[in-house]
């Protein structure tokens, strides 16, 4: 079994003390790829740190929606320069919409979206996108700016099945997560699952977030190494083989990161 976490968040400090541990755990279940997802410009450079000293992880660069208010012009240019300096770099994002718990208002969000979209554009850029509660917002978005063949990830889908064909039919990949091994909360993803083609699936940790089971059970802070509790719950439910599975969504990722390793 060949595993990549495709959305993880190991630059946190709750990693400060043991990062050089988890990333041995990763590796001795086999996950031969992790990316570290930026959400600022701190998290941005401290992820291209942790990326230097390990040949298998790959970042990206980006304004979260929490923290769209901050968006400034510098702070893009920053952006912009950090992704062109450094060869880690292999996407944009976590960008999108969060009208859920509203850490910036809405036209902040949405003005700092479309800005990095045209960015990640120019830059030649796949995305890594959130979206929490935007009520059709995010995906109007998407659909009426840029180009048919922009290339992105759909990080931690929780939606409709409505919305899972609407981003398919974009061309987007759907990103799952440790909510899928919940008994309750992941009953509604586990029965559209099936539906997402084999070959526009991630599979993520996003931790510390969203920790798995059985891992849950036991432990309260996600790592990559858990990303293989996600691949053998998939493939259950889709009822495939899970080596068979995981090489499919390696390679996925390999081709929507533009990674050889």
């Amino acid at each position: 079994m060949i595993l990549f976490d495709s959305h993880s968040h190991i630059d946190d400090k709750c990693y400060d003390n043991d990062l050089d541990d988890v990333i041995e755990r990763a590796e001795n279940e086999n996950v031969q790829g992790i990316m570290i997802v930026g959400i600022d410009i701190n998290t941005s450079l401290k992820a291209i740190k942790i990326a230097a000293n390990n040949k298998n992880i790959i970042t990206s660069v980006g304004i979260h929606p929490h923290d769209a208010k901050y968006c400034s012009q510098k702070n893009l240019d920053d952006l912009i320069s950090i992704a062109k300096e450094n060869p880690c770099v292999k996407a944009w994002g976590e960008i999108g919409l969060d009208f859920n718990r509203m850490f910036s208002p809405v036209k902040d969000q949405e003005n700092c979206f479309t800005n990095q979209l045209e960015i990640a554009g120019t830059l030649d850029l796949p995305l890594i996108f959130h979206e929490r509660d935007s009520k059709g917002r995010f995906y109007d978005i998407l659909k009426s700016n840029g180009p048919k063949n922009r290339k992105g990830v759909v990080h931690c889908f929780s939606g409709t099945k409505e919305d899972l064909f609407k981003y398919l039919d974009l061309g987007y990949y759907i990103g799952i997560t440790g909510i899928l091994t919940l008994k309750e909360r992941g009953k509604y993803l586990r029965s559209i699952a099936p539906l997402i083609p084999e070959d526009r699936i991630l599979i993520e940790t996003d931790a510390p977030y969203l920790t798995p089971a059985p891992q849950k059970n036991k432990i309260r802070r996600n790592e990559p190494s858990f990303v293989k509790s996600v691949l053998l719950r998939l493939a259950e439910i889709r009822n495939t083989d899970p080596e068979n599975l995981s090489q499919i969504i390696f390679n996925n990722t390999r081709t929507l990161y533009r990674v050889d390793f």
